[in-house]
């Protein structure tokens, strides 16, 4: 699904992603953990298309991400954020949310698509026509995956998805993320701090630090302590009660 080669991402001169490379499988789940700062975060936004790379090539489905049209970028890969409050217009309504994307890719079919949308999410018709303020962090992220998802994409870039969320809202959205990768055979590239909710949505996962990959290894391993680098020992140690989750 997806091929990254060699990545660079520089900001203010000063390279934060610095030769990385992985590979992720047509509805296959990839996980990348680090301390905050470590490049995570940039990586993701060098991957959809808002940071220009430095060096190295990403390739979507074979095809150079370089060359390709942002619209046809926007089909195949979309991103969730972490904050799903900044993330929303606050004065836009959810069906506008859901609506723009539609608009600007002119598919046809918006109201079944609209209401399609937030029945996969788990949100019924009336929340359709409120502002994010009226929605309770749960609900806000849900709509936030329903407008990624609503280009039916193949390959979903999660920017810390639960993080700004509560324990409960949080294990909604783990368990709603399982099931549309089951049922929508969608590839994840997960970013986060949080080893329990990395276990929990992949099976490898890399830690990342001063913008490179220092291990890659499967979650099992990560759960057991059968981590080798000292930054990943660390991670470990700093995340107390963590085991694999479901």
């Amino acid at each position: 699904m997806i091929e990254v080669r060699d990545l660079a991402v520089a900001l203010d001169g000063r390279r934060i992603v610095d030769g990385v490379s992985f590979t992720i499988a047509a509805g296959d789940a990839f996980g990348i953990v680090g301390e905050s700062g470590s490049g995570k975060s940039t990586l993701l936004r060098a991957l959809a298309g808002l940071t220009a790379p430095a060096a190295g090539a990403v390739f979507l489905e074979g095809a150079a991400l370089a060359g390709m049209a942002p619209m046809t970028r926007g089909r195949l890969v979309q991103m969730v954020f972490q904050d799903p409050y900044g993330s929303l217009h606050p004065r836009q309504t959810v069906e506008r949310a859901l609506a723009e994307p539609i608009r600007i890719h002119r598919l046809d079919q918006a109201e079944r698509r609209i209401g399609r949308a937030l029945a996969e999410v788990g949100l019924d018709p009336r929340h359709r026509f409120r502002y994010p303020h009226e929605l309770s962090g749960g609900q806000r992220q849900r709509v936030a995956i329903a407008r990624a998802l609503i280009l039916a994409p193949r390959l979903l870039l999660l920017d810390e998805p639960t993080s700004a969320l509560d324990m409960l809202a949080q294990q909604e959205i783990l368990d709603l993320l399982l099931r549309l990768r089951r049922e929508r055979e969608l590839a994840y590239l997960l970013v986060s701090h949080d080893l329990a909710v990395v276990a929990r949505l992949v099976a490898r996962v890399a830690v990342m630090a001063v913008g490179r990959f220092v291990e890659t290894l499967d979650a099992a391993a990560l759960a057991a302590g059968a981590a080798q680098h000292p930054q990943t020992r660390a991670l470990i140690a700093a995340s107390r009660g963590f085991r694999r989750a479901g």
